[in-house]
């Protein structure tokens, strides 16, 4: 039974109602909508049965959902690829990290260059990558959290950077140690423990 253009200027405006930010989703989806409802009007469902049946095969979760697993599917190599380089990159600072301490310990030669280049890999490339990654795994999430998030691997990589300053004893050091520390005192904190706050009331 064929929709009637009130019928799809309706699905059209629900599905223009949602977070979808993709044309080419919003089109598929238009057409799955009106194929499904088409095929249960067929069977005597009234038109509102027939699109809640729908909404419940099509998306259970939400259009947000749909949308957010639609374009995992579509980048998922190189969502795959570049969660391998990260943790191979922190993987390898971190050995360089652990390595030149215990050469530096041990007063063996390599240990300051391998703490140092195993420690810069880790603050200014891995931690950016690891910020990137779970930004994303909350695009959907509300601002006071996504803030929590840039704010709070803000200041470990400010931080880091002061740290690394101090031991090569660069100037800025003590400057990027209390922007680091403001940061995480005045940016990251504050929102921790609202949220913290929020989930206690829940």
């Amino acid at each position: 039974m064929k929709l009637s253009d009130e019928e799809i200027a309706f699905i059209s405006a629900e599905i223009d109602k949602s977070n979808i930010s993709m044309q080419e989703l919003k089109d598929d989806l238009l057409d799955h909508f009106c194929c499904f409802i088409e095929h249960e009007k067929k069977k005597g469902l009234s038109f509102a049965e027939a699109y809640n049946k729908a909404t419940v095969q099509i998306c259970p979760d939400g259009f947000a959902q749909l949308e957010k697993e639609t374009l995992f599917l579509l980048n998922a190599k190189r969502i795959i690829l570049m969660k391998k380089l990260m943790y191979f990159i922190g993987l390898i600072s971190s050995m360089s990290i652990s390595i030149g301490w215990l050469f530096k310990l041990l007063h063996w030669p390599g240990g300051g260059e391998l703490f140092t280049y195993g420690f810069l890999g880790f603050v200014l490339l891995f931690l950016p990558l690891l910020a990137i990654d779970r930004y994303k795994l909350n695009l959907q999430a509300a601002l006071s959290e996504k803030l929590r998030l840039v704010l709070g691997f803000g200041s470990a990589i400010v931080t880091g950077m002061a740290v690394l300053f101090k031991m090569m004893h660069l100037q800025g050091a003590d400057i990027l140690l209390i922007g680091g520390a403001l940061i995480f005192a005045f940016g990251f904190l504050p929102f921790l423990f609202f949220r913290m706050y929020r989930k206690a009331l829940e």
